[in-house]
């Protein structure tokens, strides 16, 4: 049996956490395969339900990724973002979801370090808790 290997999906800012994957990547930074990062112009603009969305269809992690509070080129986007993250991780953990599967962190676009490591940390703590079944899509045969 082979080991067990998490699927995270990652929301990732436009202006900041993506520029900071793209760096990590033409700077030849290695991490962690197990993320699919899906690129939003703003961490305030993730929509909670997209969480949830994704944990139904399978991801056994979700992180969001975004400019640091206070350098958010919408101004307010991260600070709302981190208010309605913090609601919902309550909301995760209330319903029987580990809080560790969503994971948040501000990752600026210099930060290509950072942003393997935050990669590296989420896919190791999402990996010891073991696949996710709380949400899981159930199909008719199964």
């Amino acid at each position: 049996m082979s080991e067990f290997e998490p699927k995270i999906v990652a929301f990732l800012c436009k202006w900041c956490s993506s520029a900071g994957a793209d760096l990590a990547g033409v700077s030849r930074l290695e991490y962690k395969p197990n993320v699919i990062p899906i690129r939003v112009m703003c961490s305030g603009r993730v929509d909670p339900l997209f969480v949830l969305k994704a944990l139904k269809e399978g991801a056994d992690g979700v992180l969001v990724s975004g400019c640091h509070p206070g350098d958010c080129h919408y101004v307010q986007g991260n600070m709302f973002a981190r208010r309605r993250f913090i609601i919902l991780k309550k909301l995760l953990e209330f319903v029987g979801i580990h809080p560790d599967r969503f994971q948040v962190s501000w990752v600026s676009a210099s930060e290509g370090t950072k942003f393997t490591k935050v990669i590296d940390d989420v896919v190791e703590s999402v990996k010891a808790l073991g696949p996710q079944t709380k949400f899981k899509k159930v199909g008719i045969d199964e």
